[in-house]
């Protein structure tokens, strides 16, 4: 396993929490609080992974991936409340709040500085957690995201000069947002493993979505089945993801960690396990040594199992950006623990494991035609690894 060998940080203030949507909304900032305190009770920040503060973005960095329009109805709607169809503001998945342009523009600085630190040299790894607001169109808000984070950091490094940079995105949900801004773009290759657009919002992302006519096979999409657990989504990511990437050669890794693949999330159907996740953050940060001498930033993303699933997750994510992994048994501490029983009334997980040991066979030992995840890997391989030189059979 590889480790840090360089400077990690997260950006971070309390303040990013004023991304909220409202109690009765399922992306409540409570995860992030929470992923926060556990991670430093349990050593992770301070320890490898210095915190930085989190600055806001200012409309001429938002104005660079969002149109005028959409960032002038955001201002409106955080001050007088004014719905805008047309922007998506004021819908069920995007209620409006006091202040959403500066908490939305909040959390897209903080991602710019994520990418700062690493395309600087002053961090080798550098997260975001608040961030990975991926569905976010250049128009249109969409999917709980206001503005999309990572579409502005990748396209502030491409901006200072940037010619390759490679994006995973391991969300639930397709990362339709970032693969739209660069989808005719071949200096970005965005990678997308979710379950399949024929389930799930935003009912998109399939193998043929390969890129626009400049830049083909530069959009990598797996959509996978319902259902899929650990063992599933490891065959499928190591079937794609590492190849792919491996001859895009990117100078910098982005990464979107969303962890609602949880078995436990309610708004999705796929199975895998906090160890299933952990397996595949480690997977991502081997990669990013082998393939761009470690330069990654990584993002947070959807997740909607507040307590159970989203703090694990992360602070396992926040743990491995640090150089420190957790083992996976590790204990969550007591003082974390009543803080979730007395200020939330929940019951907190006792440790940083599902009890599982993640394990998957590798796409080399053959190909399934009767598995519908095996003809998901194949169709994909199909579509977009001839369009890379390599060899889509196994």
């Amino acid at each position: 396993m590889v480790v840090c060998s360089g400077p990690a940080t997260v950006v971070f203030d309390p303040s990013l929490t004023s991304y909220d949507f409202g109690p009765a909304h399922p992306m409540s900032p409570l995860r992030v609080d929470l992923t926060m305190r556990l991670a430093e009770e349990l050593g992770v920040l301070g320890h490898g992974l210095k915190t930085v503060p989190a600055p806001t973005a200012t409309e001429e960095q938002l104005l660079t991936v969002h149109d005028a329009e959409l960032v002038a109805a955001v201002v409106r709607a955080g001050t007088t409340g004014e719905h805008s169809d047309r922007c998506g503001l004021g819908s069920d998945d995007n209620p409006v709040f006091r202040d959403m342009h500066v908490a939305a523009a909040h959390v897209v600085g903080a991602s710019i500085e994520a990418f700062d630190q690493v395309w600087s040299g002053r961090s080798l790894h550098s997260a975001n957690i608040a961030g990975g607001l991926h569905h976010g169109m250049p128009s249109r808000a969409s999917g709980f995201c206001i503005y999309n984070d990572v579409a502005v950091g990748i396209q502030h490094l491409l901006d200072r000069g940037a010619e390759r940079i490679a994006y995973v995105d391991v969300d639930v949900h397709h990362g339709d947002g970032v693969e739209r801004v660069f989808w005719d773009d071949p200096r970005v290759l965005t990678v997308s493993l979710h379950e399949t657009g024929q389930m799930l919002f935003p009912g998109t992302g399939f193998p043929q979505d390969s890129g626009g006519p400049r830049a083909l096979g530069s959009a990598v999409n797996v959509a996978l089945p319902p259902g899929t657990s650990d063992a599933g989504w490891l065959r499928a990511f190591h079937a794609v993801v590492p190849p792919v990437v491996r001859e895009f050669a990117p100078e910098v890794l982005v990464t979107q960690h969303g962890c609602d693949s949880h078995i436990e999330d309610p708004l999705a159907h796929l199975m895998l396990t906090v160890d299933g996740q952990r397996a595949t953050y480690l997977a991502l940060h081997e990669l990013a040594h082998e393939v761009c001498g470690g330069r990654w930033v990584a993002t947070g993303g959807g997740g909607y199992s507040l307590v159970e699933v989203v703090p694990r997750a992360w602070t396992h994510l926040l743990a491995i950006v640090g150089g420190r992994p957790l083992a996976p048994g590790t204990e969550t501490p007591p003082e974390w623990r009543e803080y979730v029983r007395t200020m939330l009334g929940a019951t907190p997980p006792m440790r940083l494991t599902d009890g599982r040991t993640p394990a998957y066979r590798d796409w080399s030992e053959g190909f399934d035609p009767e598995s519908w995840l095996d003809r998901a890997i194949n169709a994909t391989r199909t579509e977009v690894f001839p369009y890379h030189g390599l060899d889509p059979m196994p």
